[in-house]
């Protein structure tokens, strides 16, 4: 189910998959929605509630002043006051969902009870490639879905494709982001973020693909030594993992929540 939440006048979208199995929040990549975790919703079933919001920016959220740390979080804590989730619940994200979630632990660790982190580093630089450069001077609208997948290159097409909007005025469509917006929140990211990962204890799953570039083997593994309570799960793939090979990333969400 498609419902939104109002903070501070501005739109929080989320999809509630429903069921009645104990609530696990999820938290998209970069670019990304709420309705990415269709799939692992269907694969937990009955036994969990996945609630995904369209995080700030994102999907059919609405801009927010900021793409940092504390105010990601602050609209994961809004939206399980919400829904009246104030007892600890399972929370997955993955990429930029993977940050904020290990930070949503480190500060409010009375309403994280597990964390999976789905290959989001702890140690981000400035990136050394020219992989998002398509959002710079990228288009946020256009007349036509064409004109707007044209403009935002082949790279910018595959990613957007399927989750472009149609303005509210029917004067043609907008991508699921803005880009400046997007590199903000990747500027936000950037930094050592060791303290937030290590300032939790619940238990926690490191979903790894073994050939990401965005989270080098040796940086999983000193995650996994380094914070206690950590079990690892190395799957075939780059930073694009959980959708590489989606049933690998379901069997190894289900088997760390079966053991909870």
């Amino acid at each position: 189910m498609r419902s939104e939440l109002k903070i501070d006048g501005r739109t929080l979208a989320y999809t509630d998959f429903g069921g009645t199995g104990r609530p696990l929040l999820a938290l998209h990549g970069g670019m990304s929605e709420g309705r990415a975790f269709t799939g692992l919703a269907a694969a937990l079933g009955e036994e969990w509630r996945v609630i995904a919001p369209d995080q700030r920016g994102h999907g059919d959220s609405d801009r927010a002043p900021d793409y940092g740390r504390e105010g990601y979080v602050a609209d994961a804590v809004a939206l399980l006051d919400h829904l009246g989730l104030h007892e600890p619940v399972t929370v997955l994200g993955y990429s930029l969902g993977g940050l904020n979630a290990l930070h949503l632990a480190a500060a409010h660790p009375d309403r994280v009870g597990a964390l999976v982190d789905v290959d989001a580093t702890v140690q981000i630089h400035p990136a050394e490639s020219d992989w998002f450069d398509f959002l710079r001077g990228a288009r946020y609208t256009a007349p036509t879905r064409e004109e707007l997948l044209e403009a935002a290159g082949p790279l910018g097409a595959q990613i957007v494709g399927q989750a472009l909007r149609p303005l509210a005025d029917g004067s043609g469509w907008r991508l699921p982001f803005h880009p400046q917006d997007q590199l903000d929140s990747i500027e936000g990211c950037r930094g050592d973020h060791w303290d937030a990962w290590l300032a939790s204890d619940c238990p926690a799953l490191l979903v790894h693909g073994t050939r990401s570039a965005a989270l080098p083997r040796e940086v999983a593994d000193a995650m996994v030594t380094r914070r206690p309570g950590t079990s690892y799960a190395p799957l075939e793939g780059d930073h694009f993992v959980p959708f590489q090979d989606p049933e690998g990333f379901y069997r190894a969400v289900q088997k760390f929540l079966a053991g909870l």
